[in-house]
Parts: C-alpha cells; sequence; structure tokens
C-alpha cells in the first residue's frame, strides 16, 4: 500500500496512479480532490477577513485638536449645504409648509405628483453643483457640512423617486467635488427614522419617536453602517455626525428621552465601527444641540469622537458659549459649532473671534436660501409669490384644497424658474456676510 503524507498534493497522485483503481472511483476521488482545496481556499481566506487595519491620511482627534494627516492641526470653517437634501419651508419663503414632507404634499396638491417628482430631480440636479464647491473654497473655506434624509438611503418615497433612492450618487458628487477642491465633507443625518428631533427640522410626525422605536433605531444603525462600509477609505470625508439637534424642549418626557440619548448614539458608534475605524463619529447635545448633561458622565470608547454644538442668537462672546468649552474640556475632546448664523454681520465676526480664541470650529447656516443671511442668496422668480399664497391658504379639506389651487401654467412655469434662479451662476453673492466670517467672497 502507498502511503503519503497528510496535506501533500504530489502524493495524493500517485497513491491514485499505482492504485490502479477504475475510471468511476478515479473521478469521485478527483471530485473530493476539488472540494478538499475549495475547502482548504476558503479557510484561508475566512481567516485572513480580520478587522483592517486604520488607513491612514484622515484627520484625527488629539486632546481638543483636530490633527491634519501631517500631524498640524486643523480648524474647521465652512458652511452647510442645508436645504439640498433636507428641504426646509423657510428656506422657500414657506411657513405653513415647514417640512420636506409638508413641501411635497403641497406641491403635490397644487400641480400634481409627476410634476412634483420631475421638479424635485430638477432640484437636485441643480441646488447645489460643483460650481457652488469651488466658490466655498474660493472663499476660504476648508469644510462643508451636508445634512441628509435617512430617505436617501432606502426604498422610501422621497425627492421624487420611490424606490432606489440616490443617496450614494449625490454624495458621491460631493465627495468628488470636495476632493478636487481640497475641502472636507461632514455627513449629517439631519432626518433620522422615526424622527430625532419632533420638529420641523427633522421632517418628523412631531415627537422623536426615533429614542422609543427599536425599529427605527435598528433602520438608523443599519443605515449608518452601510454608509460607513461605502466611505470607510474615503479620507476627504471628515466624520460622520450620527444625526442633527435631538430632543427639542417641546415635551413633558424630555429629561426620560434625554436619559435615551447615549444609548441611541451607541447604537450608531457600533454600527459604523463594525466597519469603519477610521472616521471621526460627530455627536450633539440635546435640546438644539446645546445641553450636554446626557452625556457628561457617559464616556464612550472610542478614541475618535468628536462633539457639536449650535448657537443662534445670544451675546457674541465666550461666557455665552462657556458651558460648551466647559464640556469640551471636561471630556479632552473637539467640539465644533456645527450651526450658526442668521444674525448681523456684527454679531458673527464677533462670534467668530470667540470661537477662534476658543479653538472651537465652525460651520455657518446655511450656504443658500432666497434672500440673505447665507453665503449666496435666490432670487425669488417671477410669481413665486402665488405658491406661497397656496402654501399659507387653508387645505385642511379637499374642497379648500381645490378653492386655493392657483392656474397651473403661472405656478408651474414659476416652479421652472426657480431651478434655474437657484443655480450658482443666477445667485446673488452676500458680499458683507462672506466677510464677517473672515472669508472673502
Amino acid at each position: 500500500m502507498v502511503t503519503f503524507e497528510k496535506g501533500s498534493y504530489k502524493s495524493l497522485v500517485q497513491f491514485i496512479y499505482f492504485s490502479h483503481l477504475n475510471f468511476t472511483t478515479m473521478r469521485n476521488l478527483w471530485c473530493c480532490m476539488l472540494l478538499f482545496f475549495c475547502a482548504v481556499m476558503i479557510s484561508c481566506n475566512s481567516e485572513k477577513q480580520e478587522t483592517a487595519p486604520e488607513a491612514t491620511g484622515f484627520i484625527t482627534v488629539d486632546g481638543p485638536d483636530l490633527l491634519l494627516p501631517d500631524g498640524s492641526k486643523f480648524f474647521i470653517k465652512g458652511t452647510n449645504l442645508g436645504n439640498w437634501l433636507n428641504p426646509e419651508g423657510y428656506m422657500f419663503r414657506f411657513n405653513k409648509a415647514s417640512s420636506a414632507r409638508f413641501i411635497n404634499d403641497m406641491f403635490c396638491e397644487m400641480v400634481g405628483p409627476d410634476f412634483t417628482a420631475e421638479f424635485w430631480r430638477a432640484f437636485k440636479d441643480n441646488y447645489i453643483t460643483r460650481e457652488d464647491l469651488r466658490f466655498i473654497k474660493r472663499t476660504g473655506s476648508n469644510t462643508v457640512r451636508l445634512p441628509f434624509h435617512y430617505k436617501l438611503f432606502t426604498d422610501e418615497d422621497y425627492m421624487g423617486l420611490t424606490a432606489n433612492q440616490d443617496g450614494f450618487a449625490r454624495v458621491d458628487s460631493v465627495v468628488k467635488w470636495c476632493r478636487e477642491e481640497g475641502l472636507y465633507l461632514i455627513l449629517d443625518m439631519h432626518d433620522a427614522p422615526g424622527g430625532q428631533t419632533g420638529d420641523n427640522i427633522d421632517d418628523s410626525y412631531g415627537y422623536p419617536w426615533l429614542f422609543e422605536s427599536e425599529t427605527s433605531q435598528q433602520l438608523y444603525g443599519d443605515i449608518w453602517k452601510k454608509i460607513a462600509d461605502y466611505y470607510k477609505n474615503e479620507p476627504i470625508i471628515l466624520g460622520y455626525e450620527l444625526f442633527n439637534e435631538p430632543i427639542a424642549p417641546y415635551f413633558d418626557t424630555m429629561e426620560e428621552l434625554n436619559g435615551k440619548l447615549a444609548h441611541v448614539y451607541q447604537i450608531g458608534i457600533e454600527a459604523i465601527r463594525e466597519v469603519d475605524n477610521n472616521h471621526i463619529i460627530l455627536l450633539g447635545g440635546a435640546q438644539w444641540n446645546g445641553n450636554f448633561n446626557p452625556l457628561r458622565n457617559r464616556p464612550f470608547n472610542d478614541d475618535k469622537i468628536m462633539y457639536t454644538c449650535h448657537r443662534y442668537g445670544g451675546d457674541p462672546t465666550a461666557d455665552a458659549i462657556r458651558d460648551f468649552i466647559q464640556f469640551r474640556d471636561s471630556v479632552n475632546l473637539p467640539m465644533y459649532m456645527g450651526e450658526i448664523g442668521h444674525n448681523t454681520d456684527e454679531w458673527m465676526n464677533a462670534f467668530c473671534q470667540a470661537m477662534e480664541e476658543n479653538n472651537i470650529g465652525w460651520t455657518f447656516w446655511p450656504y443658500k436660501k432666497m434672500d440673505g443671511s447665507s453665503f449666496i442668496g435666490i432670487t425669488p422668480p417671477e410669481n413665486w409669490t402665488v405658491i406661497m399664497e397656496f402654501a399659507e391658504a387653508p387645505r385642511g379639506t379637499y374642497k379648500e384644497i381645490r378653492d386655493a389651487r392657483p392656474d397651473q401654467q403661472v405656478v408651474r412655469k414659476a416652479m421652472t424658474d426657480f431651478i434655474e434662479a437657484c443655480r450658482f451662476e443666477n445667485c446673488v453673492i452676500q458680499e458683507n456676510y462672506v466677510r464677517a466670517l473672515g472669508l472673502q467672497p
């Protein structure tokens, strides 16, 4: 009998040859050999599938500072691409139609669902383009924050699509433009499943159901895992902001909801870290990103955390943000002002100085909207007031909708003209606003 060493391919072939086995037996043995070697290869590959090592070239955290790949400090200066992937009514001069869902419903009632879908697709193609990112870079900004709606990464009906949403395609375009211009990008889930705020800004149903629904929490974690896996090796992305302005101060259950904030953040952190150890994760305080007490004694076991605060109004001084500074110092991690603005040029200029003196980077809100108080302004097209009047009219019954519905030719042209008006080359640069931030228009 011929013997051979275990795992020796050559000896196994010799055994088959010298055994003078019949054809059927040899065929069976060859099949066994094939299965054996396939199993070996699969086993070897599975042993190599460990957590990927951290890539180089990413912005990192060093105590309260952000560091560039070369080790130098990085101070965030920039703006928010608000209203593009998460429409808000006031940027269109609407009051009642204040959220993405309310705006969409109003448009559908006014011009029908098909024309509305066409409008949203054109809106996404034109509201933010490469030319906008070039201008932002030209001002001296170094970062943009991109608010997005979770529905862009689902098959839910949103902004003109009823399936196969285009979230990755839209973010990919911004990543490409940021890479070309040398801008860093923060991805901000402005509208989370179930709603994290309970107001118009999260396009919710008037309550932060995210904190009470395990189904919504699962979807939120799944979406972040999918996004992080897709962008895990993209160094132009500075970080992931898990969600915006959690838990508005309107609810009797506010303190109970505040107590759940750290847990829901942990769900997002763990989902991202399953696939991505490269990027910073941003966490905001409760009540308009202003209350960090729910996070004060809840350290997260992660070395790439940055906190983010917001401020509208108040004195433009360090004392006005003393709580943010003290919290930052207590956890020894960076603090960044993700939203600030809608004030006088003097106020914004003074606040920029106060933030820089206290190592708090910023992105002003927003980059673009109708009128001013932004980097660039959109001039309302002819007959836009007709749309505004319909948006504010009583529409609680079908009769009220019929009675209020304006001339189709007039409002459809106004919506089409808005698409042209929102393009960068047709907007008005708010030079004094930009200069107030210490930037160049």
